[in-house]
């Protein structure tokens, strides 16, 4: 069943995670005390590597200024994360030069301790990743840190700690104009892409969607959505 854009960008709600939070300031403007308070909260600076073997800092080097998905995932895992990598790889050829140049996409191990930078390589080799797309690894404390910092929580606090209970959805938002939400990591890449686009819109209520994005007689076009700027938008 296809997810329809009102579904996925027109129910405006506190999710858990980052909540709900007004437009950011015009440029110029003093400090939006909204966004340093996500940053403080939700985006914590820790030290990671790439999969190239590149050190980086979560916060500094990856999401500050810039448009990002981020998700989760572990290279022996064998049901959600295959199918959420593939899926991914169909926004990253619908982005086209947006990525690495407007839109960054991550994906962070939550097994650390075995997926190493050369194993990442492998694994991002295998999905054929491309530019703006790096794969993370780091200390294990840091990594749970991040993932309970970014909302990715189970429902279940005895499955939480357990990684083959992992949410398969996708952290997006665009970070200096404080627009942020999920969408499942199997929804269409064709709205998954929809939702990047919509975060990096420049002005508030703008939505701009490559042309290229066609569909099939069979797949219904999405509805208009009727979400308000600046909330989260969470989707399921």
């Amino acid at each position: 069943m296809s997810i329809s854009r009102r579904a996925l960008l027109g129910a405006a709600a506190s999710a858990a995670g980052l909540l709900a939070l007004p437009h950011a300031r015009e440029a110029g403007a003093s400090p939006d005390p909204a966004r340093e308070r996500i940053r403080q909260r939700n985006l914590p600076n820790v030290a990671l590597v790439t999969h190239e073997g590149e050190p980086v800092r979560f916060y500094d080097d990856l999401v500050k200024d810039r448009v990002v998905a981020i998700n989760m995932i572990y290279t022996s895992c064998k049901t959600s994360c295959p199918l959420t990598m593939a899926n991914l790889v169909r926004v990253q050829k619908l982005l086209g030069e947006r990525m690495g140049r407007d839109i960054f996409m991550y994906s962070i191990t939550l097994d650390p301790k075995v997926d190493s930078v050369e194993v990442l390589g492998d694994y991002a080799k295998g999905f054929e990743t491309g530019k703006g797309w790096k794969l993370l690894t780091g200390k294990p404390g840091d990594i749970q840190n991040l993932r309970r910092r970014l909302g990715f929580l189970g429902s279940n606090r005895e499955t939480d700690l357990d990684k083959d209970f992992h949410t398969g959805t996708v952290r997006y938002g665009n970070e200096p104009l404080v627009i942020w939400g999920w969408v499942p990591g199997v929804a269409e890449p064709e709205s998954i892409a929809e939702c990047l686009l919509f975060a990096q819109a420049s002005k508030p209520g703008e939505v701009r969607v490559a042309p290229s994005f066609t569909r099939s007689p069979s797949r219904p076009a999405p509805a208009e959505s009727d979400s308000d700027q600046g909330h989260e938008h969470k989707h399921h």
